[in-house]
């Protein structure tokens, strides 16, 4: 936990280190370019997307101006999935080179032109729901810095197309910002921007050239003169009614700073720190993990202790006393008889494994610096490339479980543990993919890609699974007691040890871990924040992992102690009820924190929601299961049996 606490106060401090293939790019004047130093800054554009929606859009099939030679930097796995398309823009400068009101384009849409209207109205669709350009300058987002409440500064890596003021003269979204947006039914299309790039210059320090440190900008809706543009004069309106022709002068200024006190390592701080939600936690967070530390502390001391006395007590005793007693030993005969539905429980737990080192390898390398937010698509490139490569585990769990259980039709196991589970997902994944294609989102999966995705499947993953699946079969496992002929009859039980009420409870503490770290991560997926406390989440999914395996244990010794034997399902779905708290606050999130419209992103939403409660169903319910399969083992091999 040192180590970690350690790393909490690294990310605190949000200065990330940058890794091989992430190395800073030196920019100086045009005279003195060369190989070792350039002196065009290029700008790309990124899609665009909206919190009043989950269908994002390139930036072309907006009605912006384009760049006349268009050029796409190469996208990982990662970029592509997340629906990430950059491209070239036509905004061009050169380092060090301050200008005023250079014009890009204008776009003129006539009256009654039809395709002219489409136009315009997609355009005022975007604005209208508030969708945000992204621009990235040396692989840094280009920031809108504006204040917030108590005189902060919250740097957005993002700025939105226009805004509008409603028939009933209601300012909506970035309409606040300036008093001179108050004309009622008309949107302000934000036409201008002023570009402000900072630098660290390398003279001071023995190298050539600068490093450009800050990416900022302020939007402007400006109505100038077409021919002779100034940047100067009304906001550049567009009536909600397509009465007249309209048309949008695009232009923009650039300015440079010297700035030597920000390093280029820790670049990113300024966008990190004013995150609305980077100062406002922290001791919440702590507060949580330190509480569901002590409960983890109280119920191993607890178990630990009755434990030491059932054990104690039980190899006293004589045979005939044994037989008055009441508690797990009597159950010895029948603990180990296999579950129904062994197939199925073999299956879920070979995917879980999967799941679990997947997630386990993937936060500990975000945890190490190597999937930061500069790095784009490398968090999901890395899931899929592990989920694909540790096909092996998920056959082996599957198939010794299942050879345990004495199940013989591995065939089957094995199959169903390469496609059961992920096919769901792929179905689903490819339901959402033909929503996102017919509304034209650029988050729509390429053909390609696709059936790339289905050769790793089909082509690594599944063969992997066969072999760890040949080696699991080899051998069961051997239980400490022998099983019963005759099923031992379960008596009576109390509402509290029946399975539901248990199995209900047993999700509310794992819950109750994860759940201020649940609202961080759907903020950065749904309202696009950045996430980056990945010191926290890796800690967060320690105490998970601890808190899953002690309540599972402890209702399973309950559950035992009342003499009901049935424990290879309730263990799996005790913890694995955590994943319906995880849905039930999805649909509280959507409802009480999102301003989503519309049926498709409705359905989106829910359809990726329930990937992720499946995923976590899965992966909570393999911690619990084999924890309470370590526990049961265990309690029955120190007890005497005669």
């Amino acid at each position: 936990l040192l180590f970690f606490a350690a790393g909490l106060s690294y990310f605190h401090s949000c200065t990330a280190f940058y890794l091989p293939g992430l190395a800073p790019v030196s920019f100086c004047d045009e005279s003195s370019a060369g190989e070792d130093c350039q002196s065009e800054i290029e700008l790309f554009v990124n899609r665009l997307d909206s919190v009043e929606s989950v269908l994002p859009y390139e930036y072309d099939v907006f009605d912006f101006c384009q760049d006349t030679k268009e050029r796409r930097p190469s996208e990982n796995l990662g970029q592509v999935l997340f629906g990430e398309r950059i491209e070239s823009s036509p905004y061009k400068f050169k380092f060090n080179e301050d200008f005023k009101c250079k014009k890009v384009c204008t776009k003129t849409y006539k009256k009654g032109a039809r395709q002219d209207m489409a136009k315009l109205d997609f355009l005022k669709m975007g604005m209208q729901l508030n969708y945000q350009h992204h621009w990235i300058i040396d692989n840094m987002p280009v920031t809108w810095c504006y204040d917030v409440e108590d005189g902060q500064k919250y740097c957005n890596p993002g700025f939105p197309i226009g805004c509008l003021v409603t028939m009933d003269g209601r300012a909506k979204d970035a309409c606040v910002i300036n008093s001179e947006f108050n004309k009622k039914n008309t949107f302000y299309v934000f036409n201008h921007v002023d570009i402000k790039i900072t630098y660290h210059s390398g003279a001071a320090e023995g190298w050539r050239g600068a490093r450009l440190v800050a990416a900022t900008l302020e939007p402007k809706s400006i109505n100038t003169d077409q021919t002779n543009p100034t940047c100067e004069g009304p906001p550049m309106e567009v009536p909600v009614d397509f009465d007249n022709d309209v048309s949008i002068l695009y232009t923009y200024s650039v300015t440079f700073s010297e700035d030597n006190s920000i390093k280029w390592a820790s670049r990113w701080d300024y966008i990190l720190v004013s995150m609305p939600h980077t100062n406002i936690q922290w001791f919440s967070i702590m507060n949580s993990l330190v509480i569901v530390l002590f409960l983890s502390g109280m119920v191993a001391m607890i178990m630990l202790r009755t434990l030491h006395k059932d054990i104690a007590r039980y190899n006293q005793v004589d045979q005939e006393d044994a037989q008055e007693e009441s508690g797990w030993k009597q159950v010895h005969g029948d603990v180990f008889r296999p579950p129904r539905k062994g197939m199925l429980l073999s299956v879920f737990l070979g995917q879980g494994t999967q799941i679990f080192i997947m997630t386990f390898i993937t936060l500990f390398l975000a945890c190490l610096g190597f999937l930061s937010p500069a790095n784009r698509g490398a968090l999901m490139t890395c899931a899929v490339v592990l989920w694909v490569l540790l096909g092996t585990p998920a056959g082996y769990v599957s198939a010794r479980l299942y050879k345990t259980f004495g199940g013989e039709k591995w065939k089957t196991n094995v199959l169903l543990t390469a496609l059961l589970c992920p096919g769901i997902v792929f179905a689903d994944f490819f339901l959402m993919n033909l929503i996102l294609w017919v509304e034209g989102s650029s988050a729509a999966i390429p053909f390609g890609t696709l059936v790339a995705i289905l050769a790793l499947w089909f082509g690594i993953s599944v063969p992997l699974t066969f072999v760890g699946a040949y080696f699991g079969f080899k051998k069961a496992i051997e239980q400490p007691v022998r099983t019963n002929q005759i099923p031992r009859q379960i008596p009576e039980q109390s509402f509290f040890t029946k399975p539901i009420p248990g199995i209900v409870m047993g999700g509310i503490l794992p819950f109750g871990c994860i759940f201020i770290q649940l609202f961080f991560i759907l903020n950065s997926i749904w309202s696009h924040q950045m996430y980056y406390m990945f010191g926290f989440l890796f800690l967060v999914f320690i105490i998970l992992v601890i808190t899953c395996s002690e309540a599972t244990i402890l209702l399973c010794y309950f559950h035992l102690c009342a003499e009901d034997y049935h424990w290879w399902w309730r263990s799996f779905l005790t913890s694995g009820f955590t994943a319906v708290y995880l849905f039930i606050y999805g649909v509280h999130y959507f409802f009480s924190k999102l301003q989503i419209v519309g049926a498709a992103s409705t359905i989106l939403y829910f359809g990726y929601t329930m990937i992720m409660v499946l995923i976590f169903f899965l992966f909570t319910g393999t911690i619990g299961f084999f924890a309470c399969f370590w526990f049961v083992n265990k309690i029955y091999s120190v007890v005497k049996v005669d």
